[in-house]
């Protein structure tokens, strides 16, 4: 049996990786294990240093459980669509394994580098595994992908299931003689990470399904304050853990409202993925065409730079959109409900192109994936597909009494606004004088005042939605 090349992407782990377990099957365990850095991507518009720094920490992980096993990890950088053609004939290998890349860059470079390995008489072998269900498997009755979530998850629970996990990871051996370049060290200024790679990311799982988590999470994932989430996501964006592994836990917890609660958020990322698939106008554009006509910002460019300025540093005024712009920042991740009333402000009170905040988000987060974070903007924006409805505009305040009610998340992310008690910390700026000198800070001089009037921008919103609709 001849040498298999192992292309490593998305899928930074040896357990339930379907394209390395069938380079294993086909070359009697003799896989050469590659990654690449491809400066296409490392130095694109909306790269992370949070996150790359995350994805150097699964790959150190993934070659520590490689030696382990008698193999190891080969990194080169450069061109995919040269260093694989190179590095075959380098070894003799006549065969490249890879998982699927659904994305509209992803799947161009793919297509690129499958012609690029076909004219050197390499087979490029790709496989399902970013996704349980890959686009293309759940299609309505007419054989149409759909663009609703609710009948999305409704045909999606009622394929068959069929992707039970592997539970081991394939045997290996690779030829250590091959040349390798250093892994990067993570740049020092990075947010402090979660721990990365496989089996961390299986510790947290079961950690998480275990220790009553996935039970309670229907009625925890929405409170700020608490780690009612998983906490899963950037090992899922990286494949150090497979979307099959946290599907089963679900599954294996019964029927309880926080198990049905996680697959359902399981689901909406698959059906993401299936959206920009289908769409990939969606990537850059606005879902719906009819929205390329509404109309974005003050009519001042000065203020609208200012204004965003605000909402990228956590200096808007409005402390539960502040406190989860600084969690951002400090930590590379954000609580899946600030991300959705941050979003809301910046489109919806600022006016602001829902395309500013994608992009800065998928420079920010570790766990930034281009259709998940490309789907819930435009879902806040009122723009994408089954958007939230553009008369339905989140008020700052009432979210922060809502699902932050006695402040803690606040007071953890804004400090200077610690000492304020329950009542006053979700508008500081009605307390009175006497309340913020007692609390040591002045709002418009300890904190910022608010930088617009939610009740007034929302009335703007209504109004240019509605001239769009005339």
């Amino acid at each position: 049996m001849a040498l298999v090349i192992h292309w490593f992407r998305r899928d930074l782990r040896l357990i339930d990786n379907s394209a390395l377990t069938a380079a294993a099957a086909r070359s009697g365990g003799d896989v050469l294990p590659v990654f690449i850095i491809d400066p296409a991507l490392t130095g694109g518009r909306d790269v992370a240093q949070a996150r790359l720094n995350f994805m150097y920490g699964c790959l150190r992980d993934l070659d520590t459980h490689l030696r382990q096993r008698g193999s190891r990890l080969v990194i080169r950088r450069g061109d995919p669509a040269s260093i694989l053609p190179n590095l075959a004939r380098e070894t003799g290998a006549t065969w490249v394994t890879f998982n699927r890349d659904y994305t509209p860059l992803g799947r161009r470079r793919d297509s690129r580098i499958t012609a690029a390995l076909r004219d050197a008489g390499i087979e490029a072998d790709a496989h399902r595994d970013a996704y349980i269900r890959e686009p293309g498997d759940v299609l309505s009755g007419a054989g149409t992908p759909y663009t609703v979530f609710t009948p999305f998850k409704r045909a999606w629970l009622g394929l068959p299931k069929d992707w039970h996990p592997a539970t081991a990871a394939p045997a290996l051996r690779a030829p250590l003689s091959v040349a390798s370049d250093p892994l990067p060290d993570p740049a020092p200024d990075s947010p402090a990470l979660p721990p990365p790679g496989e089996r961390p990311a299986f510790a947290r799982l079961r950690q998480f399904a275990r220790a009553g988590g996935l039970d309670a999470y229907a009625d925890q994932r929405d409170a700020l304050a608490a780690e009612g989430t998983s906490r899963l996501s950037a090992h899922l964006r990286f494949g150090a853990l497979s979307p099959r592994q946290a599907a089963q836990a679900a599954l294996d917890a019964g029927d309880s409202k926080g198990a049905q609660t996680f697959l359902s958020e399981l689901i909406w990322r698959e059906f993401y993925a299936h959206v920009l698939f289908h769409y990939p106008h969606a990537d850059q554009s606005n879902f719906n065409r009819a929205y390329d006509r509404l109309a974005w910002g003050s009519g001042d460019a000065a203020e609208d730079a200012r204004r965003f300025e605000a909402w990228t540093r956590g200096r808007t005024g409005y402390p539960i959109v502040d406190a989860a712009m600084r969690q951002m920042a400090e930590t590379g991740w954000m609580h899946n409900r600030a991300r959705m009333i941050t979003a809301s402000f910046l489109t919806k009170d600022l006016h602001l192109d829902w395309r500013l905040g994608e992009s800065f988000f998928m420079q920010s987060l570790i766990d930034g994936d281009p259709a998940s974070n490309n789907g819930g903007w435009q879902w806040a924006a009122g723009t994408g597909t089954d958007a939230q409805p553009w008369f339905r505009i989140f008020n700052p305040i009432l979210q922060s009494k809502r699902f932050d009610p006695a402040g803690d998340y606040v007071r953890r992310w804004v400090p200077e606004l610690a000492r304020y008690d329950a009542a006053a910390i979700h508008a500081p700026w009605e307390a009175s004088p006497l309340l913020q000198r007692a609390a040591g800070c002045i709002v418009g001089a300890d904190y910022p005042a608010p930088i617009v009037d939610h009740a007034v921008q929302r009335e703007e919103t209504l109004r240019r939605f509605k001239a769009l609709k005339a």
